[in-house]
């Protein structure tokens, strides 16, 4: 692991080749366009006293393999922005959400639309990736230019930047809680598992902490089989047939995008029923499962801290107000809630600091700020700006949507570095920062 550089104000050149997006022009409705006064402040109209609004960038693909999942990123956290400048903005001046759309192409137009942002258009925060492959592309890019990055995912650890904020759960926080619940009598008491995903590096890593973990904890236990593929992939047949073949008595699914849809299908199409294999699945939810049958996908089951099936107040009222923008038929996923809390906790650092820049914003996080989410409470964590978080297990309805199954019974600290995977790594930006032991090898 490369040593993250301390974050510094932004700096850099403006590419003139880069004209004002369209979807910029538009994802500045309601207040954030229209001044008191009735004119648009995107097209030079605003009133002299009226101050000048804060641009905010939003980074997600809206288009290839991962639009099945990102574009609900956007959509939430355009709808967080527009509650907010509803409310009066930040500091007493609207957001101006810049929306770019990488493609689903990682390596190249990620980094290069997060260069757009902090460079070209100087925006104070980003928002935005989903897979771990986009996050690692743009890091660097935040590092160089003294960026901040909100990312709203699950993801697998063994990583803590100080350019970024990270509101989605950790293994220790996500998949480990779901893997001891599989392992009690409640869950099953599953002892041979395995292990399919994506062929990138969030499912390579999440399968290494799951083997350190059952290897120190559940001595019995047997991972059976891997299999990974690569983004996009359409046909499981051997996939599946492996599944069968070995044993198994429960799958841990990491596999990301649109190959979800394809997975399920062929689980059902060879008769792997949940109540003979249950598939455990890290990264498909409510938002997911609009595009699969009932029949295919109903009694498996996923590992989240969010499921739109929670009964509370706020969580109904959150629901209603969602779909009240965007139609009836939309569902929340885990990673919506989170990205929506993003947005809320960065708000809520600004105004703390008093400023929006991502130095001062920094700085405010380090008060161990929280905001109380539709899901329940969540706080940034000082020590490495990774949020304290609940597992819960749901399984799936014949609605496609989720009865919660287990719950822990407290919110996780996170941990970036189980010391049974990464030993003698730590992350404390209160205490010097990173810490760092042997490299580890993650690749299958």
């Amino acid at each position: 692991m490369q040593r993250p550089t301390p974050i510094t104000p932004l700096t850099g050149t403006t590419d003139p080749d880069q004209p004002m997006s369209r979807r910029r022009f538009l994802a500045r409705g309601g207040a954030a366009a229209i001044g008191a006064s009735g004119t648009l402040a995107g097209l030079g109209c605003r009133r002299e006293e009226e101050p000048e609004p804060i641009k905010v960038g939003i980074l997600h693909s809206q288009t290839g393999t991962m639009a099945i999942s990102e574009t609900s990123l956007r959509d939430m956290e355009l709808f967080a922005i527009e509650e907010i400048n509803a409310a009066g903005g930040v500091l007493g001046r609207m957001l101006d959400p810049v929306v770019k759309d990488t493609r689903s192409r990682f390596d190249d137009l990620f980094p290069k639309r997060a260069r757009e942002l902090l460079v070209d258009e100087k925006v104070d925060v980003v928002f935005g990736c989903w897979t771990s492959s986009s996050r690692k592309a743009v890091q660097p890019v935040f590092e160089q230019h003294g960026g901040l990055l909100f990312y709203p995912l699950q993801y697998e650890g063994n990583e803590c930047s100080p350019n970024i904020v990270y509101t989605g759960s950790l293994p220790n926080q996500q998949v480990l809680p779901a893997v001891d619940w599989l392992r009690s009598l409640s869950g099953g008491a599953k002892r041979r598992f395995f292990l399919v995903g994506s062929d990138y590096v969030f499912p390579w890593t999440l399968d290494h902490v799951i083997g350190t973990h059952l290897e120190a904890t559940y001595p019995d236990t047997e991972i059976v089989g891997r299999a990974y593929r690569p983004f996009g992939h359409r046909d499981f047949e051997t996939v599946v047939g492996e599944i069968v073949a070995s044993g198994a008595d429960v799958v841990i699914n990491a596999i990301n995008g649109d190959s979800n849809l394809h997975f399920y299908n062929e689980l059902a199409r060879q008769e792997v029923r949940a109540s003979d294999i249950p598939v455990l699945a890290t990264s498909i939810g409510e938002d997911e499962l609009r595009g699969l049958l009932p029949e295919v996908v109903e009694g498996h089951l996923a590992a989240w801290n969010y499921f739109q099936s929670i009964e509370t107040d706020r969580n109904h009222r959150f629901i209603e107000a969602f779909q009240k923008e965007h139609g009836e038929d939309r569902v929340i996923s885990d990673p919506m809630e989170s990205a929506y809390a993003a947005v809320y906790l960065w708000k809520i650092a600004a105004e703390l600091a008093g400023r929006p820049d991502p130095v001062s914003v920094r700085a405010a996080l380090a008060k161990n700020i929280q905001f109380e989410a539709p899901g329940g409470l969540i706080s940034i964590d000082p020590r490495n700006q990774h949020a304290k978080k609940r597992c819960r297990v749901g399984r799936i309805r014949s609605d496609r949507q989720f009865d919660i199954v287990y719950e822990a019974p407290r919110m996780l600290t996170p941990d970036p570095f189980p010391q049974a995977s990464f030993p003698g790594w730590r992350c404390d930006w209160t205490r010097g920062g990173l810490t760092e032991g042997a490299a580890v090898d993650v690749r299958p």
